[in-house]
């Protein structure tokens, strides 16, 4: 069974708490966490980008010459992708970028990408963040005394406070538990939650 120490918003260590084998200690399947980390790139695309084909562009209704005898190419319309300030040829039109993912498989790389970090020992549990109003003094304090860099915070639903004190510290995010996800666990380098965070995932992820 994986432990992790539990820690106060001091840093200071109180007890090692154990984890669930089945949400922090399965095998971590690395194809798996790619897939759902591309899918998920893919998702935030917003797919927009837009050019005029020679049907779209205005004007070049008349044939700019006379189709022979001039010494010049033949030509039908000035709106050709031949021509300066003609259409596009090919070109890219909006379209939906988002790639499908199974929920096995997307709760499968959650479970990899959590195992991944208590392995690594960069998962950290704290107690609580006693905080009563907005603080970044305080919030990177903490930060620098547990040594986390890059550190993502993943708290319960409408815990504004972490989020307010920790948002002008570079390389800080905080994401509420409803918003979890392989790329922002995989992408910080220290994941920080509190056991009330532990006891949902383990409810929920557990196989």
């Amino acid at each position: 069974m994986p432990t992790v120490k539990l820690v106060d918003f001091n840093g200071l260590e109180l007890e090692e708490i154990t984890l669930s084998e089945a949400v922090f200690g399965s095998y971590i399947n690395i194809p798996v966490m790619h897939q759902v980390v591309v899918a998920h790139l893919a998702k935030c695309r917003l797919g927009t980008h837009s050019v005029k084909t020679r049907a779209e562009v205005r004007g070049g209704g008349k044939k700019p010459w006379r189709q022979k005898h001039t010494g010049r190419a033949r030509h039908g319309s000035i709106r050709s992708p031949l021509w300066a300030g003609g259409g596009v040829a090919h070109g890219p039109h909006p379209r939906d970028y988002s790639q499908k993912v199974n929920k096995k498989v997307r709760r499968l790389a959650i479970r990899s990408a959590l195992s991944m970090k208590v392995e690594e020992s960069l998962f950290t549990v704290v107690k609580s963040f006693d905080i009563d109003k907005p603080s970044t003094k305080a919030m990177k304090s903490f930060f620098e005394t547990i040594n986390a860099q890059k550190p993502l915070v993943i708290v319960p639903e409408g815990n504004d406070l972490v989020r307010i004190s920790s948002r002008n510290i570079e390389g800080a995010k905080v994401i509420n538990l409803g918003n979890i996800n392989v790329y922002d666990i995989l992408n910080c380098k220290t994941l920080i939650v509190t056991p009330e965070v532990i006891a949902k995932l383990e409810e929920v992820y557990a196989v």
